[in-house]
């Protein structure tokens, strides 16, 4: 009975995360095709406001709605704040695919972090996976080097961000109930959109464009935004609150192949060949990372 419980656990979990990665990758490949249409300043008061009474409901469910570490709440919900702005910052400099591969070196970041934090040198393992993630973020961000732009660097930027943001969780909001997380960073959301308005006004700016009229089709874009970052919060919670995290984090890369999918149905991107071979890589180094099956205390 036991085993049975484990594995509808295991595979609701793994539902989750696919589901939560597919809606995430598909918002972020809305929001790099409408870029011109709303700013994204606009986007974040916008999708948050529609997202939070939802949220609210779901927490007041629950019957939690308290926070336990309201200052490193606040400080977590900021770091994901910069976190999505410098990731989406990137979306217009370059594909789709390559921004998340680049995007995805975050658990080689978290596990640099934590051997840092726990002033202990990384296992082999550990070292070779950030090895392996180095040597795909120069394949990724630097095909050639005629091509590059000191901007690539900004989804390299939101991973060491992800990655601070997760660590922070482990360590001070592990209490916290994570619908009311998601809640917090949506007022976030709302808040720091409402400041860089204040900064708004630069013509076709992807980040500070001025306010645009509301059209039934902005709206759809927006309601569709707010269902989907809905979906990919809430599932990537129940996913690693009822799976087991090695089986998880294996199906969260799923977000890569979307976003290659995405990039080339929706914005006609085809990464090169040796683009590619980074995304692999990142890939592979980012199994590197999960424990070694059948030995429970690598984990830590």
């Amino acid at each position: 009975m036991a085993d049975t419980t484990a594995h509808h656990h295991k595979t609701r979990a793994v539902s989750a995360i696919v589901a939560s990665v597919f809606a995430l990758s598909l918002g972020d490949a809305l929001i790099k095709a409408t870029s011109l249409s709303l700013p994204l300043w606009q986007m974040y008061i916008l999708r948050s406001a529609l997202t939070v009474p939802v949220l609210w409901a779901l927490a007041r469910r629950s019957g939690r709605i308290r926070l336990h570490a309201p200052g490193w709440v606040l400080l977590r919900s900021l770091l994901l704040f910069v976190m999505w702005l410098s990731y989406y910052a990137a979306l217009p400099l370059m594909p789709l695919s390559l921004a998340a591969a680049a995007y995805y070196t975050g658990p080689l970041f978290i596990v640099a972090l934590a051997a840092v934090l726990a002033r202990r040198w990384p296992a082999n393992r550990a070292l070779l996976a950030i090895l392996c993630g180095f040597v795909g973020v120069i394949l990724v961000i630097r095909p050639d080097t005629s091509g590059f732009q000191i901007g690539t660097l900004l989804p390299v930027a939101a991973a060491v961000l992800y990655a601070c943001a997760m660590v922070l969780t482990s360590i001070k909001c592990r209490d916290d109930n994570p619908l009311v997380l998601a809640l917090a960073l949506n007022v976030v959301f709302i808040v720091g959109g409402a400041g860089l308005g204040l900064f708004a006004g630069a013509e076709a700016s992807f980040i500070l464009g001025t306010w645009q009229p509301l059209s039934l089709h902005r709206l759809a874009i927006v309601a569709a935004l707010a269902v989907l970052i809905l979906i990919g919060s809430v599932g990537a919670a129940i996913a690693y609150q009822q799976g087991p995290p090695a089986t998880v984090a294996v199906f969260d890369y799923g977000y890569l192949a979307f976003s290659v999918m995405w990039g080339a149905l929706f914005l006609g991107e085809l990464p090169s060949a040796m683009a590619l071979t980074g995304i692999a890589v990142i890939f592979a180094a980012g199994l590197l990372t999960l424990p070694p099956q059948g030995r429970p205390g690598s984990a830590e």
